[in-house]
């Protein structure tokens, strides 16, 4: 609970039962004083008339008005008649009286009237002691709770004394005493206090400040320059340039391999603006072109081909954000970015040497194969000689082989072309119906033999602007896969129509469909899922993305584990600006 709060619902509390004290002890002496009043007012009058007719019933001999007071008296009476019995004694007297004006020698009537006044008397002076032990019990009873109320205000009004004080002096004091600390330069001592009132606050904040100056105080000056030139040195040694900017885009640092490519000095970099010096210096304004970017999303790693150790070397740039959390504080804070640019030139100098490795092998194993295909007819032509059924058998084998050898090195050889970036890309205005039938009839078989129907729906007649033959290589490998993988007896759907300045062709296929964590995975060379017993390479989707982007296009994937998938790429309209 917060000191604030504490101090309140104390003095609130004990100002609440001052109040309750001060209502009880008005109510009981309004009371009092209203019991007291009965007894002095009501009863105290019928004394008093009773006496005045006392007075003038003894005078009736020798004075004619006493009649006349003892009349004015008994009236009076009449009207202040308030306990019980006291009707029927006042009437009485009234009666006796009425027949003593009649015969005033009546003695007899003089003695019942003294009687009857004294009855009266008696019943208001036992009224006047039943008041008085009620007003007594009330006194008794506004003792006892006004000594209630008292003492628990007494109660909490010496909590509040003993505690109040301690739960602010005491905090005041540690504090005191850690400052003391402090200003000795024991930086180490802290402040422990529960985290829910202001003194936490308090020693959170105090902490902070404690920590910083712990901090700035083992800062030495050597120590930090010589921290500075550890890593300046370090940075100078590195073999792939990297420059260092704070949040402000100014240089910070650069080493030697940054200075040497980009060709430049240090003293025309270091401490000045990065976007200045990218205004008169190709190389900088490339490499700094991302920094700029707002996308949030991150963008893929870039390759760049840089002029550097007399020769064409790549460098693959990544940019680091560099956030730190300052002392005692939770949030980061972000102070600059790191440029690296990762000299990748073995690894593409070993890539292309794989690559042309590739390619004289697949441009090699043609001539072999083509002649193995042509045997193969001339064994099944009869006019060879007749085979057996188990010499047909291993034929047909042969050749299934050959054919299958064929096509991984038609694929090793257009992968080739898109590793070397040497796809021949010839876009012209294509009717689509010629594409579709091509790659039907060149799967036609395959389906039949597998009683797969193939069902064509084109619902546009534009032309596309496309390589007709890669594209139709394309669809030709995506009807392919939809055969190989769907069940028997099922039907594959191929599709167009045009979204806006683009056709979308769309195959799907009703096989067993690809896991949701495999989606991402099925566009990489040489990937093919886990547990499939089918045959292939894993390059043919590889190569269908190059083919399909490299003619401005994009293709993706659809599928539901269980029921089959959809593959779908678009590419532009004939008619569309360009």
């Amino acid at each position: 609970m917060r000191i604030k709060t504490k101090i309140t619902f104390g003095v609130g509390l004990l100002f609440l039962l001052i109040l309750a004290l001060a209502t009880i002890s008005g109510w009981y002496v309004y009371k009092l004083k209203k019991d007291t009043s009965n007894i002095l007012v009501a009863n105290y009058k019928t004394l008093q008339y009773s006496r005045n007719m006392l007075l003038a019933l003894e005078e009736t001999a020798g004075d004619k008005n006493a009649l006349d007071r003892f009349q004015k008296n008994l009236d009076l009476q009449e009207k202040n008649v308030t306990e019980p019995g006291e009707v029927e004694a006042t009437k009485t007297i009234i009666t006796h009286f009425e027949q003593f004006k009649k015969q005033p020698e009546d003695t007899l009537l003089v003695s019942d009237i003294r009687k009857d006044i004294t009855e009266v008397m008696r019943l208001n002076m036992e009224a006047i002691n039943h008041k008085s032990d009620i007003a007594d019990e009330t006194a008794q009873e506004a003792i006892v709770i006004i000594t209630i109320t008292g003492a628990l205000c007494f109660l909490i009004a010496f909590i509040l004394l003993v505690n109040l004080p301690s739960n602010i002096a005491n905090p005041i004091k540690e504090l005191t005493e850690s400052i003391k600390e402090i200003a000795g330069q024991n930086y180490k001592k802290k402040v422990n206090f529960e985290s829910h009132n202001e003194f936490g606050d308090l020693a959170k904040s105090f902490n902070t400040m404690a920590e910083k100056l712990e901090e700035y105080a083992e800062s030495k000056l050597g120590k930090i320059l010589k921290g500075k030139k550890r890593i300046e040195t370090l940075i100078d040694n590195l073999h792939d340039p990297i420059i260092g900017i704070d949040e402000n885009k100014k240089v910070l640092f650069a080493n030697e391999k940054a200075l040497l490519i980009s060709g430049l000095k240090k003293e025309e970099l270091i401490g000045k603006k990065i976007q200045d010096i990218a205004v008169t210096n190709d190389l900088v304004r490339t490499i700094i072109k991302d920094i700029f970017n707002k996308k949030e999303e991150k963008t893929e790693t870039e390759q760049l081909k840089i002029y550097a150790d007399a020769k064409e070397s790549y460098f693959e740039k990544e940019i680091i954000d560099i956030n730190i959390i300052p002392t005692g504080e939770e949030q980061s804070e972000f102070i600059g970015q790191v440029i690296f640019l990762r000299n990748i030139t073995p690894f593409k100098e070993l890539d292309l040497a794989k690559t042309n490795f590739m390619s004289t092998v697949s441009h090699e194993f043609k001539t072999p194969i083509a002649s193995i295909q042509m045997g193969i007819q001339l064994l099944e032509n009869n006019q060879i000689g007749v085979l057996n059924k188990e010499q047909l058998e291993l034929l047909s084998s042969i050749k299934d082989d050959t054919t299958r050898l064929l096509r991984i090195t038609g694929e090793l050889l257009n992968i080739t072309q898109v590793e070397s970036g040497a796809i021949q890309v010839n876009l012209l205005a294509t009717e689509i119906q010629p594409i579709i039938s091509y790659a039907v009839n060149a799967n036609r078989a395959a389906a039949d033999n597998r009683n797969i129907k193939i069902d064509i729906e084109i619902d546009n007649t534009h032309k596309i602007t496309a390589d007709s033959e890669k594209t139709a290589w394309v669809l030709t490998n995506l009807i392919s896969n939809a055969v190989r993988y769907s069940y028997e007896n099922s039907i594959i759907y191929v599709k167009t129509k045009q979204i806006d300045n683009q056709v979308q062709f769309s195959v799907t296929d009703s096989g067993q469909g690809i896991q949701s964590q495999f989606l991402n995975k099925v566009f990489e060379r040489y990937f093919r899922i886990p547990g499939t017993k089918k045959e292939g390479t894993g390059l043919g989707l590889s190569i269908s993305k190059e083919f399909i982007q490299a003619q401005g296009g994009e293709i993706w994937l659809e599928s539901e584990y269980g029921v089959g998938s959809t593959f779908h790429f678009t590419l532009n309209t004939a008619d569309k600006v360009q």
